[in-house]
């Protein structure tokens, strides 16, 4: 009886002096299915069937679909129970084990690799009536990193939920531009590869390459065959965009009987998603050129053939068939598309090359394709 009274009135006082007492919490019961994940089948992934078991489990209690099993939980009772489940993947297995654990829904499948495809399959299967409820199958390209992605995408499916279009797409559309995610280190696009295509002369130059031999000129057409050779370096490629450099040597002239090499550098941007691109940078050739003259009144007198110059004349250097190999520069901008057909690249590119002696525009095209295997370090 004095123990009662005691403890009514310890009770009593505390309350009147505010200190907060432990009471028992309640929570309301979850009427969600309990699921568990046991062991998901691979083929040719470095994953064994119980890490792959771990990882679609996490990202199914992501998706908050279900009660789910805590992993340590499950191998507990798998322990106690005595179940052997290392090849229990069919719906009378699964239901089984099911029922021993107390489960209401199992969810089983596979992830493998098939050619150049990942392809995720999962089954829920009901354990009261060991059927299987809900199915789904889905294809991805070759990209082992990303499978945590492709499973995290084929489960929101599942259960009709919300994903990032912009993602599926870039790990379902085998010949969508290349980007982090579906082109990964080991399989960045290399897009080295043959150009080809012509050049235009204008002003100055146009008319100085018409001229005849004995005169300097060159008594050739001022439009050109050119071909050459792109070498071509990713050093970034996020989101949308990629940055790239670009070393192009080429030979315009062929056509005509000339020799005109060119070495080309350019840095510039690529539209991952379009194929469009734009790049600019210094351009070098070597011609054959000449000291010449100018007077005042726009007179031009070849150095190598007048003894006496006018007052006051300006001279430079000028292309000639009859003089030496120089070295003359000009800065190129560059403009165009990438084209795909297979795993075949179409680049088509506009070029404008300004200059006061006449500008040079012209058209290439080129091939190449994806280069698995190279391997690629971003700096």
């Amino acid at each position: 009886m004095k123990t009662t009274f005691y403890n009514f009135l310890v009770s009593c006082l505390i309350a009147l002096a505010g200190i907060p007492t432990l009471q028992a919490q309640t929570y309301p019961q979850n009427h969600a299915p309990l699921v568990a994940v046991l062991r998901i089948d691979t083929k040719g992934l470095n994953y064994d069937p119980t890490q792959m078991g771990n990882l679609v489990r996490l990202e199914l209690e992501k998706t908050g679909q279900y009660r789910l099993i805590d992993r340590y939980d499950l191998e507990y009772l798998i322990e106690k129970n005595e179940l052997k489940i290392d090849n229990c993947y069919g719906a009378i297995c699964l239901s089984s084990a099911g029922k021993v654990l107390g489960l209401d829904f199992i969810l089983s499948g596979s992830v493998e690799i098939a050619g150049d495809m990942i392809i995720t399959h999962f089954r829920l299967i009901n354990v009261k009536t060991e059927q299987i409820e809900r199915t789904i199958i889905r294809q991805y390209l070759n990209i082992p990193k990303e499978v945590a992605e492709m499973i995290n995408i084929t489960l929101k499916e599942f259960f009709e939920l919300p994903v990032n279009i912009d993602i599926k797409r870039k790990l379902t559309k085998q010949y969508d531009f290349d980007n982090l995610i579906n082109n990964p280190a080991e399989y960045r696009l290399a897009s080295d590869g043959p150009r080809m295509g012509f050049t235009v002369f204008t002003g100055a130059a146009a008319a100085r390459l018409g001229d005849k031999r004995s005169v300097g000129g060159y008594d050739a057409f001022p439009v050109m065959f050119q071909f050459g050779y792109q070498f071509e370096k990713q050093y970034l490629n996020e989101g949308r965009y990629q940055a790239l450099f670009e070393f192009i040597p080429m030979i315009t002239g062929i056509d005509q009987q000339l020799f005109i090499p060119s070495i080309t550098i350019m840095n510039g941007f690529r539209d991952n998603f379009k194929g469009w691109e734009i790049a600019f940078g210094p351009t070098f050739s070597v011609v054959r050129s000449r000291e010449w003259a100018e007077g005042q009144d726009g007179t031009l007198y070849d150095i190598g053939t007048t003894q006496l110059l006018p007052p006051g004349a300006d001279t430079y250097m000028r292309m000639d068939s009859r003089g030496l190999p120089s070295l003359t520069s000009g800065f190129i901008i560059a403009f165009g598309r990438t084209f795909k057909s297979g795993h075949m690249n179409l680049p088509v590119n506009g070029y404008i090359i300004p200059s006061k002696n006449g500008s040079r525009v012209g058209l290439s095209f080129g091939f190449n394709a994806k280069n698995k295997g190279q391997q690629y370090t971003d700096n």
